[in-house]
């Protein structure tokens, strides 16, 4: 393996969106350390395309080397968030392949959803309207949604003749709402509510849709401006917690809370608290 001792190591070169990063398939937008990804094909509900899930899946990989992107708003164009894979682009084309093309696009949608969770930037759904199959799958995928009284959220798989065990689905949704509230969406394809969604905990909460947004950027603004490597830690804790015991939960959280305290972040923090001031963090 080649070593970059004193040099520059092009595996921490900051990855810049906000100077260079231009999306083909996507609307991309920065400010104040947060990025907001926007689906924008509002004409159909901004559905996915085979190209749209490469560049989404491989964008969302290369944040993990973002250091000046700390936090992500996802959100569709038109009042709708995502109507799941494109019938014509994309439902259309799978019929004539082959096991193994079908193999290589499945995999690629479960990427998708890799990609989200690896992130070390949390991620923030703002969801509106119609939000289904791929579509409910990359909000399920976000470490926090919002949505409204018009959001409809549907992992309609077997509307299409599928399994409702889809990029993830069946380990993710489960853990969010419950095996048995889980079991009736992906077994029936069925929309559940706003309503249903903010009591089952698959919302965080619920706004007008005119201010779904301008809240959604404002939560994802404080947490930009909060420990951001800290964040990275919690997220990761989360997602890697699911399959330890608790023994080996506390140990892990007790080396990562250990690797914390070496951070400036937490020597800002003390330094802050002792002064009577309001820390100011800068994510190292």
């Amino acid at each position: 393996m080649k070593h970059y001792i004193g040099q520059s190591n092009p595996m921490r070169e900051q990855f810049n969106p906000q100077a260079s990063y231009v999306a083909e398939h996507f609307a991309w937008s920065f400010a104040d350390g947060v990025g907001t990804v926007t689906l924008n094909r509002p004409d159909r509900k901004n559905p996915l395309t085979f190209q749209s899930y490469s560049e989404l899946r491989d964008f969302f990989y290369a944040l993990r080397f973002a250091t000046d992107v700390k936090a992500i708003v996802v959100t569709g164009a038109g009042g709708n968030f995502c109507s799941g894979g494109d019938v014509h682009e994309i439902i259309g084309p799978l019929t004539t392949m082959t096991m193994p093309e079908l193999l290589e696009f499945t995999r690629m949608t479960g990427d998708l959803v890799k990609a989200l969770r690896a992130c070390p930037q949390p991620v923030l759904g703002a969801i509106d309207g119609i939000c289904a199959g791929a579509g409910a799958m990359m909000a399920l995928a976000c470490d926090m949604r919002y949505g409204t009284e018009a959001t409809k959220t549907a992992f309609l798989f077997t509307r299409v003749g599928l399994a409702g065990a889809d990029m993830g689905a069946c380990a993710l949704l489960p853990r969010m709402i419950g095996q048995g509230r889980a079991s009736e969406l992906l077994f029936t394809g069925r929309a559940m509510t706003a309503h249903e969604g903010l009591a089952w905990g698959f919302f965080n909460d619920l706004y007008e849709s005119a201010d779904l947004l301008a809240n959604v950027q404002a939560t994802a603004r404080a947490l930009a401006s909060g420990p951001t490597f800290a964040h990275g830690m919690t997220k990761t804790m989360l997602s890697q917690e699911w399959s330890m015991t608790i023994e080996q939960a506390i140990e892990a959280e007790a080396q990562a809370q250990a690797i914390c305290m070496q951070t400036e972040d937490f020597r800002r923090a003390y330094e802050a608290f002792a002064a009577k001031q309001k820390p100011v963090f800068q994510g190292d």
